[in-house]
């Protein structure tokens, strides 16, 4: 079921607007019942007539590429009386532009009578990527072509290119191709000029899985039935290793024709100790300052990361204090053959300065 405006667009009785406005004048019919309601759903193939007179059927859907020449508007109709792309087909269908682009744009354009299969074509959650082929002039930086991909903020949110590559370079200008996923008005050229760009030509030579190919400005062809099934099911989304490595090729293309970053070489944690410990004691002229840790046997040497300032290891046949049960219970659960190694303890100081005294004073007895 259809909204009744659109089954009467469809079949070239009158745009939706015109159609809504017979509706709520009385001068529609549908299968003989009177309709006045706005929004009423009817078949496809239902019998309408408009003041007494049937309205012939849809005509068939037609689907049709065009190279749209610069200096033609992309619409049905133009109120400044301009040449439009509909006029330029000539067809007998009443069709209309899937999309747009601008006047002074070039390039593939679609046309149809079928609003199922162009609402596939344009809306992002399809996926159906948009390739442009832009002349530039202006200083084309890395920042540049790293910023179109990040994303411009634009007035109907963030633009931001799946892809850019750099086709060629010159004093004059530079050749641009960029992928996109939204056709917002004026796009590509407002986002390069945000970035110092100015664009000279502006040419769509892909639209998802349509390529522009031989066709001169101006000429035009028929879509095949695999075209048209290929248009109207969801672009097959790139894995994430497929995504990385376009990602990677093209930061790698960038990179050859930009020039590499600038960035701090990497130093590996031994040669960062060993630089730290030769500018911090060497370079003076004196040895670098050895600290030593009770239980460890690595050396810290001033500068190193804390990470590797000391070893985990104990020396071999150093002794450690009893932890567990054992050291719980106290020295009635430890052996006892080291209870009996242990000396015996040594009598009090006072006890031993008394003794000491009175061993001086008693006489000592004469030699025999």
């Amino acid at each position: 079921m259809i909204r009744l405006q659109k089954v009467m667009a469809d079949r070239g009785v009158a745009s939706r607007r015109h159609a809504e406005e017979l509706i709520s004048g009385g001068r529609v019919r549908v299968d003989g019942e009177l309709i006045t309601t706005l929004g009423t759903r009817v078949a496809e193939d239902a019998r309408i007539e408009v003041d007494g007179r049937p309205v012939a059927p849809a005509p068939a859907h037609r689907y049709v590429l065009l190279n749209k020449p610069v200096g033609v508007v992309s619409t049905a109709q133009d109120e400044r009386g301009r040449r439009t792309v509909v006029d330029h087909v000539g067809a007998r269908e009443r069709l209309y532009p899937v999309g747009r682009l601008d006047t002074d744009s070039e390039g593939l354009l679609l046309l149809t009578n079928d609003g199922a299969w162009a609402e596939h074509v344009l809306h992002p959650r399809y996926g159906h990527e948009r390739e442009y082929d832009a002349w530039v002039e202006g200083d084309l930086t890395a920042e540049a072509l790293a910023r179109l991909q990040r994303g411009i903020p634009l007035e109907e949110g963030i633009a931001r290119a799946v892809r850019v590559t750099v086709r060629s370079r010159s004093r004059g200008g530079s050749r641009l191709s960029l992928v996109l996923l939204t056709g917002w008005k004026r796009q590509v050229r407002r986002m390069c000029l945000a970035v110092g760009l100015k664009v000279t030509r502006l040419v769509r030579v892909r639209m998802g899985p349509l390529e522009l190919g031989k066709l001169r400005p101006g000429e035009f062809r028929d879509l095949t039935k695999k075209e048209i099934d290929a248009m109207a099911a969801p672009a097959a989304r790139p894995t994430p290793e497929a995504r990385q490595e376009k990602e990677h090729a093209t930061a790698l293309q960038v990179a050859r024709r930009v020039g590499p970053p600038r960035t701090a070489p990497r130093v590996m944690p031994g040669e960062f100790m060993r630089s730290r410990a030769t500018t911090t004691g060497n370079a003076r002229g004196v040895a670098p300052r050895v600290t030593r840790r009770a239980g460890f046997s690595r050396a810290r040497v001033e500068g190193t990361p804390p990470s590797r300032q000391w070893s985990a290891t104990r020396r071999a046949g150093r002794p450690t204090r009893e932890r567990g049960p054992r050291a719980a219970a106290g020295p009635a659960a430890r052996p006892a053959w080291r209870a009996a190694a242990r000396p015996a303890a040594r009598p009090p100081q006072w006890q031993r300065s008394t003794r000491a005294a009175a061993q001086r004073a008693a006489p000592r007895r004469a030699p025999r």
